[in-house]
């Protein structure tokens, strides 16, 4: 059933900020990747299940990631989203070698842009970067924002390398520098990471994606990343990936491990994993209909870090949408959930 009620009629506008695409050409790539050598096993389970089954999911994901027009437009109508923030899908060009993820990172960030002028007031969209060359990275952010894109895509690990490592840092610079957050969004586990969530099916969105971005959120923070750009931003999805939920131990264990001398590679930062979590990061509800989570989220580290999303087209579930609206809510603490927060994060002007 069609989503009848208007932004007056609600008091807010839905913006739904973790939505997906493909041009059709990267499927092309990823066709050459997935027959070409020892391709990587969590690209094989992800894509290379949903470019080849016949299911009616894994049909409805290819089409409608492809399309930045009237199927996507009709979509958002029906379950009553009034803007998407576009990102391009995970792996994106982390896949990739590097001098091809760098020019097809420009490919999609034209095509998104586009779609965005056609439909300025229904579309917003993030700028994907290549991480394998991360001076064109920075680059490309430069670039993007003067295309009217707003944010940057990291679909987590690449080649199974985290951006906790300072050789990536210069995405952080130029992120900060041009005050525009980046999506640190699931990919699957590495290959030395994967095989015990694959011998059991877990290794997708039901619980490994969640796994492996929380650690890399974790590892940018352990780092010192925002002690060297205390301004830069950040949004993870997915209820946090469940580290609200675990902040207290996180935060009495870095501090133990840490006094211990336990790992070189853990030294002191400055400040809490909870206190990172609340100065330096928005957090999506993505795919997470709960209000207890999203009230739990927002007590955290404040209604102004927390924000709405529907995570297209891979959860297109329109009846979460009236359970969100129907949450108890202060009516101001809502429009920052489902409104403001989003036009503050991303620097929308909707």
């Amino acid at each position: 059933m069609t989503d009848k009620t208007t932004a007056a009629d609600r008091g807010y506008r839905r913006i739904a900020t973790e939505e997906a695409f493909a041009p059709s050409e990267l499927f092309d790539i990823y066709r050459k990747i997935l027959a070409g050598p020892n391709p990587d096993p969590g690209f094989v389970s992800l894509m290379g299940f949903y470019m080849s089954s016949d299911s009616a999911r894994a049909k409805h994901i290819i089409e409608y990631l492809q399309d930045l027009d009237a199927k996507r437009i009709a979509h958002m109508d029906e379950a009553g989203i009034d803007h998407q923030v576009i990102a391009l899908t995970s792996p994106g060009v982390q896949i990739m070698d590097a001098d091809l993820a760098v020019s097809f990172a420009r490919t999609a960030n034209d095509q998104l842009a586009d779609a965005v002028r056609k439909h300025p007031t229904r579309l917003s969209g993030m700028i994907a970067v290549a991480p394998q060359n991360p001076a064109e990275a920075a680059k490309e952010i430069q670039r993007g924002l003067g295309l009217g894109l707003k944010g940057v895509i990291v679909n987590s690990h690449t080649h199974g390398e985290y951006l906790s490592d300072p050789k990536f840092w210069e995405i952080f610079e130029a992120a900060e520098a041009h005050d525009t957050p980046i999506y640190l969004h699931p990919n699957t586990p590495p290959r030395n990471m994967i095989q015990p969530f694959l011998e059991c099916g877990l290794d997708g969105a039901i619980y490994g994606f969640g796994v492996e971005t929380g650690m890399h959120a974790l590892r940018i923070m352990t780092a010192g990343v925002f002690d060297r750009f205390p301004k830069l931003q950040m949004i993870i999805g997915h209820m946090g990936e469940a580290l609200p939920f675990w902040s207290y131990r996180l935060d009495y264990m870095h501090r133990a491990t840490v006094l211990s001398d336990r790992y070189p590679s853990m030294r002191p930062v400055k400040r809490k994993i909870s206190e990172y979590l609340s100065d330096n990061f928005y957090i999506t509800n993505s795919g997470v209909a709960s209000e207890a989570a999203i009230k739990f989220t927002q007590n955290l580290i404040g209604v102004d870090r927390v924000m709405y999303a529907m995570d297209y087209p891979y959860q297109h579930a329109i009846e979460e949408v009236a359970i969100l609206d129907a949450m108890d809510m202060p009516a101001q603490d809502k429009k920052r959930f489902f409104q403001t927060n989003a036009e503050e994060a991303f620097r929308l002007t909707t």
